[in-house]
């Protein structure tokens, strides 16, 4: 490479070139966005991470140099050097940032060439994802994926700079663990000087970072990879990233403090947004009855509202046998929906079926009266009630989902965020947050037939809720809180069981006896009895952060080497097959072979 450069050194990237540098000698490297020929004159866009310049290069300044472009196609990648000039009038283009200038070209040297690339390299080109992540290595060529990842950059610079001015250590925590399943599948190592043993990779580094809170670190942060063996969606990937955190001599209210700040700071700086502080918070009991979900989206309104009580003995069977079998009837007022046709109706009632309702029950409010199948059932009174309670007028749309709490309030406010998607009833420009706390600490798995943790089994219970994990479990609280922006979790953490017997009672009640809890958990329960410090954190997903940040809908728009839904690498075919010399220095035999 140095022959092919010699003495050239590059002086500027073509992105940074404007009318300030207008008669300056500069030495730029890239590659070629397109080639335009205008019988004599030609004229090469020149493309680098930073932006786009216009080369000019004229037979008369520089008969070899003219020569050597009219051999470039797409995709070369070139050095020149010229000089610095302003667009003849006429030529201007406001819409790029070199727009005013172009560089007159004295000397161009090929550096490569390159073969007509799959799909071209610019911001409008519809390529399949496919294709695209098959040919990684162009596709992040492209501009728009450049500058997110740019920003994924710049967010991680911001979240080390304010963590740094907060006194926490980065300290890393190993990739090489246990497996302890709980949750998410393990990722699983098999290790070749212990054979018939396996290594797990992190889902979390969760037991460590307490670990470092025992060790007296005080408050330690890490940008970290994460691991989790599980089906995908367009917001998961198998390997992802977190900003993790941990603080001891800490209560709920001083880590919430500590992380809005930094969330503020990274919106500020990443995207020029201001983030108004204190972020509000909402109980979990109060998202779940007010929105369906744990993670509401708060840029439209559209809440749910609870009529059991009013229907408890109405006609319509449906709705009062399932309050007086101890379940609940919810509605939501869908304002303008009258329009909606028969079609769409049927197409909701099929939305909701996906989380478990078995229908969905609708009634159009008519300026000559309501319309629904169901309307015969109820009484003048009943009538006047769901009207008053869903401050229903002419126009509106209402509907209605009658069974289990769980059932009704997933139905219902999964389809809340269906249709403010759906019904453009969403500020795309807005940033909602809110802190969802009060999170329950246990929840009855009725196929294993035990308790699990909503959470995680080291999430400290509410101090007046402790009492109950004797006597009632499943109404303790947890110390637990989520940060939700736009409907979407973009962190989650706790206050930390910091006393062996608490540990060994949340063990307990979640099945884990004391021999398996030593197998799993030792270290740290051993741990517990050597001075914990009170401590909590909570960990950010860098990936969902960025995506938001970006304005994307993919996770994979924001990390430059994905996998798919498949979890796999189309451009390296990872995961493959190994040879059977390796898997006998592992000590391992397959039971079939993959076709």
């Amino acid at each position: 490479m140095n022959d092919i450069l010699g003495d050239w050194k590059r002086t500027h990237y073509c992105g940074h070139l404007n009318a300030e540098h207008i008669g300056r000698e500069v030495c730029l490297m890239g590659w070629v966005q397109r080639r335009r020929d205008h019988g004599g004159l030609i004229f090469i866009d020149l493309r680098d991470r930073e932006g786009i310049v216009q080369l000019a290069l004229d037979p008369d300044r520089d008969p070899e140099a003219h020569q050597k472009a009219d051999r470039v196609r797409g995709e070369f990648v070139v050095a020149i050097k010229g000089e610095v000039s302003r667009r003849p009038d006429g030529t201007l283009n406001p819409k790029m940032k070199t727009g005013e200038v172009e560089i007159e070209v004295r000397e161009l040297r090929i550096l490569n060439s390159a073969k007509t690339p799959p799909f071209m390299i610019d911001e409008f080109s519809e390529v399949a994802e496919n294709t695209r992540l098959k040919y990684r290595y162009l596709d992040l060529r492209r501009p728009a994926l450049q500058r997110t990842l740019m920003l994924r950059h710049q967010v991680t610079r911001i979240v080390r700079d304010y963590f740094s001015g907060e006194g926490f250590l980065e300290l890393e925590t190993p990739f090489l663990t246990k497996s302890t399943p709980e949750g998410a599948r393990d990722y699983l190592v098999p290790s070749r000087v212990n054979q018939g043993t396996f290594y797990a990779l992190p889902q979390s580094p969760q037991l460590f970072k307490q670990i470092l809170m025992v060790s007296g670190f005080d408050r330690y942060m890490q940008i970290v990879k994460c691991f989790r063996d599980e089906d995908l969606r367009a917001d998961r990937q198998p390997e992802f990233t977190q900003i993790d955190c941990e603080m001891s001599f800490v209560d709920r209210d001083e880590v919430l403090s500590v992380m809005e700040a930094m969330i503020a700071r990274v919106f500020r700086e990443a995207i020029g947004v201001e983030v108004p502080l204190p972020m509000p918070r909402m109980t979990y009991a109060e998202a779940v009855g007010r929105f369906g979900v744990d993670n509401p989206d708060l840029r439209f309104a559209m809440e749910l509202v609870d009529i059991s009580e009013i229907v408890s003995n109405s006609g319509f069977k449906v709705f009062s046998d399932a309050v007086q079998g101890g379940g609940l009837v919810k509605a939501m007022n869908i304002k303008g929906g009258a329009t909606l046709s028969r079609k769409d109706l049927d197409d909701l009632g099929e939305f909701v079926k996906i989380y478990g309702a078995k229908g969905l029950a609708w009634v159009k409010v008519n300026a000559d009266g309501w319309q629904s199948p169901i309307i015969k059932f109820f009484s003048a009174d009943e009538v006047a009630g769901i009207a008053q309670a869903l401050s229903a007028e002419v126009g509106d749309l209402l509907v209605f989902v009658a069974d289990t709490f769980r059932i009704v309030n997933d139905a219902l406010g999964r389809l809340r965020g269906h249709l403010g998607h759906k019904l453009g009833l969403i500020d795309k420009g807005a940033y909602k947050f809110v802190w969802v706390t009060d999170f329950p600490l246990l929840e009855w798995d009725g196929e294993t037939r035990r308790h699990v943790a909503v959470h995680h089994p080291f999430t400290a219970p509410m101090d007046e809720d402790v009492t109950l994990l004797d006597t009632d479990p499943g109404k303790a609280r947890a110390k637990a809180y989520d940060l939700v922006l736009n409907g979407s979790e973009i962190g989650g953490g706790s206050i930390r069981i910091h006393d062996r017997a608490v540990q060994s009672k949340m063990f307990e009640l979640m099945g884990i006896g004391d021999e398996e809890a030593s197998i799993k958990f030792g270290f740290l329960l051993e741990a517990l009895e050597f001075g914990a410090p009170p401590h909590g954190g909570i960990a950010f997903g860098l990936d969902r952060l960025t995506m938001i940040l970006a304005d994307t809908d993919s996770i994979r728009d924001v990390i430059a080497f994905p996998k798919t839904q498949k979890a796999t690498c189309l451009m390296s075919e990872a995961p493959g097959e190994v040879d059977d010399k390796q898997l006998r220095e592992l000590g391992i035999k397959l039971v079939t072979r993959p076709k």
